[in-house]
């Protein structure tokens, strides 16, 4: 029912296709016991995930993305319950056809915090970002030895030798004004990372999008999702979300989120990490975030992670 997709370009022409996807997932859902619960497709997210009725949510993993799938799967099973906040129950994992794979889990309550974030009064504000440093306080002190066979990198410095090494080409191709990528190198190479003594199990994207929060209870959160990219690694790594799409160059929101935490990181490190990332595009941030008082990596670095 659904092709092989191994390729960039089969990705690009099956995934989106809601008359090829739809099906499939109709079919996943009879064979699940969930004949006839009505589907609806979330807009955003590189996967194809559907709400299943008001309980369960279907995601699904082509071939490409098939260890993705099983990381995911693990890791919902290993945070479920753990945490101040909720996270999705795994309900099913498996194969499918053609090298896709699905989750099945349960669908949490609540709004998108990036949607309801402008109607947030400030105060409320102010108590979600401190929940929301406990939370992932909570997610780096689990233990993710029973993870270590899933989850990347295996040795963080040498992912981060990798990540340094592919910096400047990585946002030139996405963009990036020549005056800043001049500056990568020597910024890098001043900013020297932590030996790193303690991994933590990452989110990797803890940013609004992947909260959620109950609209009609203080806005009090209601749920954390969409653990396919976690990793093992530095805690530092997180904040890159926290400061770019949780707190968003907010300097008060950030020290409360790290005082909640209960550790600040410095804002060169931050950014250092933010070069580093996986999903780096700076271009990008520069158009979304506040723009620093002078065009040096510095500056930005106190605008965009100062607390």
């Amino acid at each position: 029912m659904l092709p092989a997709v191994d390729t960039d370009e089969e990705w690009d022409a099956v995934v989106p296709d809601e008359a090829v996807v739809r099906p499939a997932a109709e079919d996943l859902c009879a064979r699940l016991g969930l004949a006839g619960a009505p589907l609806t497709r979330y807009a955003e997210g590189s996967q194809p995930v559907y709400a299943v009725g008001e309980r369960h949510v279907l995601k699904l993993f082509p071939g490409a993305a098939a260890d993705d799938g099983a990381a995911e799967a693990r890791v919902l099973g290993h945070v479920h319950g753990q945490l101040p906040v909720p996270t999705p129950q795994l309900h099913d994992f498996g194969p499918y056809v053609n090298g896709w794979t699905y989750i099945l889990m349960s669908r949490l309550p609540g709004e998108g915090l990036h949607l309801a974030w402008p109607r947030i009064p400030a105060g409320e504000r102010d108590r979600i970002v401190e929940r929301a440093g406990e939370a992932l306080a909570a997610l780096h002190a689990l233990g993710h030895a029973p993870l270590a066979d899933v989850l990347g990198p295996g040795d963080w410095r040498e992912f981060t030798d990798r990540q340094r090494a592919g910096a400047v080409a990585r946002q030139r191709e996405r963009g990036l004004a020549e005056g800043w990528l001049e500056q990568i190198p020597d910024f890098l190479d001043a900013v020297p990372l932590p030996a790193m003594a303690q991994p933590a199990l990452l989110h990797t994207e803890f940013m609004r999008q992947h909260l959620l929060v109950d609209p009609g209870d203080g806005h009090r959160l209601t749920g954390l999702f969409d653990f396919e990219p976690a990793m093992i690694g530095d805690p530092a790594y997180d904040f890159v979300g926290v400061g770019l799409f949780v707190t968003r160059a907010e300097p008060k929101l950030l020290a409360r989120f790290m005082a909640a935490y209960g550790r600040a990181f410095e804002p060169r490190l931050l950014l250092a990490y933010t070069l580093l990332h996986v999903y780096s595009n700076l271009p990008w941030y520069l158009r979304e975030l506040p723009a620093p008082p002078e065009a040096t990596l510095d500056a930005l670095a106190e605008a965009w992670f100062g607390h």
